[in-house]
Formats: C-alpha cells, sequence, structure tokens
C-alpha cells in the first residue's frame, strides 16, 4: 500500500504545460447567424471587431455548451483523462480575466482534474473560441484577449509557481504560445534542459513555422520531442532551407538541428490524419499506421492533434517505450474525432 501511496505522490504535477486558455464556447447556429457576422460554415479565424458582440449573442440566443479548450490545455486534460487516477498529474499555466468565462475556465479545469493556476488579469477578458456548429460543419472564431497577456515576471518568476515547475519530469508546450511569452518558454525550457527533463514542442500551425520562425528557433535547442503535422512539417522544411518535400527526410533534418542537452536525442513525431504517424529513433525514422475509422463515425477531427500528443505525453510521464506512447496518442485522436469538440467518454478504453 505505501508503495502504491509513494507512487500516486511522484506521478502528481509530473507534466508541466503552459498555453493559451480559450473557453471553447459550442453551439448549434443557423445560417443566418453565420451570414450577419460574415463567417463561413467551416473555418477557423481570430476574432476581428466585427466578431466582438457575436460571442455575446450565441449565449443569449443559443444552447451553448462550455469546455475548456486552447491547444496546451486540450493535450494536458487528454492525458489526465487517460491516466485517470491519481488526479492533477497534470499542472496548467495561462492568463484568463477576472470574468464569468474566467470562472467557468476555473471549474472545467477542475472537472478535468487539471491543476490549473491561472495569471489573472483584470484589463483583458478571457479568451474565447466560439464554435458555430450547422450540420457537421463547424466555424471557429477564436479571440485570444486575456490568453495574450501572461507575463513570466507576474506569474512564472513567483516562488510558489516556479515550485511546481520544478516539481515537473516532462513539460508541453504548444507553438502557438511563442506569440505571447518566449521568455517564458525559454525559462522553462532551459530549466528542462539543464535538469536532463523532458521538453516538448508543438509546431502547432504553419504561420508559427513562418512569422514567428525566429522565436522558434530560439527554443529549438532545448526541444527533447518535437510535434507537428504533415502540412506544418512542410512550412518548417520550407522556411529552414531543407530543400526537401519527404517527411521522413523533414522528421530527420529536425532531429539534426542544434541541442543543448546531448543526454537526451532529439525525437520528432509528425502525425499526418489517417496516413501513418513517423518518429524519429536513433538514426531510423519508423512509421506507425492511424487507428481506421469509419468516415461516417467521425464527427470533428478538430482536437485530433491536441489528443493525439496527450496520448503520447500520458504514458510518456509514466516511462512507457515511445512506441506505447504513440499507441496512446493514436488511440486518443480516435475517440476524440468521434465527438464534437476536444471531449471525450467518461472513461479511456486504453491497453
Amino acid at each position: 500500500m505505501l508503495k502504491i501511496v509513494c507512487l500516486v505522490k511522484e506521478i502528481q504535477n509530473a507534466l508541466f504545460g503552459m498555453g493559451n486558455p480559450l473557453l471553447d464556447i459550442c453551439a448549434v447556429v443557423d445560417k443566418d447567424f453565420l451570414d450577419k457576422y460574415g463567417l463561413k460554415p467551416n473555418d477557423q479565424i481570430l476574432a476581428e471587431e466585427k466578431h466582438k458582440e457575436m460571442f455575446e449573442e450565441i449565449v443569449k440566443k443559443f444552447k451553448v455548451e462550455y469546455h475548456a479548450g486552447g491547444a496546451t490545455q486540450n493535450s494536458v486534460k487528454v492525458a489526465q483523462w487517460m491516466i485517470q487516477e491519481p488526479h492533477k498529474v497534470a499542472t496548467f499555466f495561462g492568463c484568463i480575466g477576472k470574468d464569468k468565462f474566467g470562472k467557468i475556465l476555473k471549474e472545467k479545469a477542475e472537472e478535468a482534474h487539471v491543476d490549473a493556476h491561472y495569471y489573472e488579469q483584470s484589463q483583458e477578458p478571457t479568451g474565447t473560441c466560439a464554435a458555430c456548429i450547422t450540420g457537421d460543419n463547424r466555424s471557429l472564431i477564436a479571440n485570444l484577449a486575456a490568453a495574450n497577456c501572461y507575463k513570466k515576471e507576474k506569474h512564472l518568476d513567483l516562488a510558489e509557481n516556479w515550485k511546481l515547475v520544478e516539481k515537473a519530469q516532462v513539460y508541453y508546450i504548444a507553438g502557438f504560445f511563442l506569440t505571447v511569452s518566449l521568455e517564458s518558454i525559454l525559462k522553462v525550457a532551459k530549466h528542462a534542459s539543464q535538469n536532463n527533463k523532458i521538453f516538448c514542442l508543438n509546431l502547432s500551425a504553419p504561420f508559427i513555422c513562418e512569422f514567428f520562425k525566429e522565436a522558434l528557433m530560439k527554443v529549438m535547442p532545448y526541444v527533447d520531442i518535437l510535434f507537428g503535422n504533415e502540412t506544418e512539417a512542410a512550412t518548417f522544411a520550407r522556411e529552414q532551407g531543407f530543400e526537401t518535400e519527404d517527411i521522413e527526410e523533414i522528421a530527420k533534418k529536425a532531429q539534426s538541428l542544434p541541442k543543448e542537452n546531448k543526454k537526451r536525442q532529439r525525437i520528432v513525431v509528425f502525425t499526418q490524419g489517417k496516413e501513418g504517424t513517423v518518429m524519429t529513433k536513433g538514426d531510423k525514422v519508423e512509421t506507425f499506421p492511424v487507428l481506421e475509422i469509419d468516415q461516417s463515425e467521425m464527427v470533428d477531427t478538430n482536437g485530433a492533434g491536441d489528443a493525439f500528443v496527450g496520448g503520447f505525453l500520458s504514458q510518456l510521464v509514466q516511462d512507457k517505450t515511445f512506441e506505447q506512447c504513440i499507441r496512446a496518442g493514436h488511440y486518443a485522436a480516435n475517440v476524440i474525432i468521434r465527438h464534437a469538440g476536444c471531449t471525450f467518454p467518461e472513461k479511456p478504453d486504453f491497453h
């Protein structure tokens, strides 16, 4: 019994995530609503001035569901779901507003058993992402707002918060956070590197590889595991002058970029939708087939990438093999695409 209690203690807060916490506001809307705000049925955009009122209207006019969202938060939430017990395996840092949506975000994180420590400020409201569903389409409108206000010196540097960073063994940050606080990412990445812990980064989006290339490459020497999908990999390769479009070659070249901690060889993991997932291993590149799924069972592929990473991290934090990490990633993604948003059934069925 004592041994089990010790193991539980060890794994609590072993996974650390930092990113943009967004409250997903999901609702089935009508075409008039889309037209009013100039939205396409199937799209992902950042909110502009003309969308501001839409966030209030959607709540008043339609039956909405709230989900704690944002890429990194989604991934740590899935990792926690895969692990089930103990609770609070994952710590999450990010910035929210002191408002109704911020309160909901805190409640949702608690329901998911994630140990969220938000930096709360009142300049900007809590970041939101409206998911406007019509039929099997969903139009996503993200308003980062408070998520953009994370400050290293106001939150990460505080002794009680830094203690949680030190407690972790595995770190995960989505590339989206490079647009918010490079200095926060570097502080965490250097800590991981100097203490031979595992630091993971996701390329997240082609625009990160292209327009935030300089920030991305400042973090790269500390990256032990690099995640991305085929589109991001192609953009990354082009921006880095790799002169190849072959995903296995891109993975190899990304693996051999300069690295600080020589005790760990970098691992590169690229997903390719329904095609196999590519992973570097030593000087080889292996491809792992994904789980089959019938087109009719696919509800929403939007959270699949976040879920894959969450599944992967759930095993990584328990010292499982990389093959097992990939298997768990494929399982989690397969479950999530059967549900709207990054949501899942009560318990996983993964062995």
